[in-house]
């Protein structure tokens, strides 16, 4: 921001074409380095997965330990769901990487979970309540077993 923004005085004074269009460009370059609203889902779902995959990882074990007769069944779809968890934080991270952003766990509170953006040279604070952490993780769970349910189905079909 330069001294002259905000200033009444100068709007009615004339500029040069090429001050114009450098100080266009460097609104634009300021535009491009802040995080995308499409970066931000990808960070939150980067976030996330780890969680899942912690709670898929227990209820394996306790799926392991119990006495059900479809132990093995659920076993096996509990190990499909926990890949293609593990594949989707494998390519976040990735895709993360080439936008060159950055996740680091910040701090915890009692109802907050906070992280660090680092996303091209700025610095940014990101919080989630454990509500919408909850939620968020409920709707991806369900999503995960959707469609491990639509390739057994596609299976049985064949």
């Amino acid at each position: 921001m330069s001294k002259l923004d905000g200033n009444e005085r100068w709007k009615s004074k004339m500029l040069m074409t090429e001050h114009v269009q450098h100080y266009e460009q460097k609104q634009g370059e300021e535009v491009r380095k802040m995080i995308t609203v499409e970066e931000r889902t990808m960070v939150r779902d980067l976030i996330l997965l780890p969680y899942m995959e912690t709670m898929v990882s227990k209820s394996l074990k306790e799926i392991e330990f119990s006495g059900s007769i479809l132990k093995r069944a659920f076993g096996i779809a509990g190990q499909a769901i926990q890949e293609r968890i593990m594949q989707d934080t494998y390519r976040l991270q990735k895709e993360l990487k080439q936008h060159n952003i950055r996740v680091l766990a910040d701090e915890q509170e009692e109802f907050l979970v906070y992280y660090k953006i680092f996303c091209r040279g700025y610095q940014e604070r990101f919080g989630l309540t454990r509500d919408v952490m909850r939620t968020e993780i409920s709707l991806r769970l369900t999503k995960y077993t959707a469609e491990l349910g639509a390739v057994l189905k596609e299976y049985l079909k064949s």
